[in-house]
């Protein structure tokens, strides 16, 4: 009769951002939330956006982005 056999688990290595990226990648967003705002209004039109959508995501802070926008 086969025995049951426990075999160790592979161990999930996660690694960790630094934190200077992790911040370095907030502020990018910050800083490119700020350059929407900035761009003329056919540039936002091509983007799908109006003024003041792009207005309202510059007012968003820098700790409001989705987790796939971070570094």
């Amino acid at each position: 009769m086969p025995r049951d056999i426990a075999l160790p688990r592979a161990r999930v290595v996660r690694r960790r951002t630094p934190l200077l990226s992790r911040l370095a990648g907030l502020f990018a967003v910050a800083r490119q939330r700020r350059k929407l705002a900035d761009l003329d209004d056919h540039l936002l039109r091509d983007l799908g956006l109006t003024k003041a959508e792009a207005i309202d995501e510059a007012r968003r802070g820098f700790w409001d982005a989705p987790n796939h926008w971070r570094l």
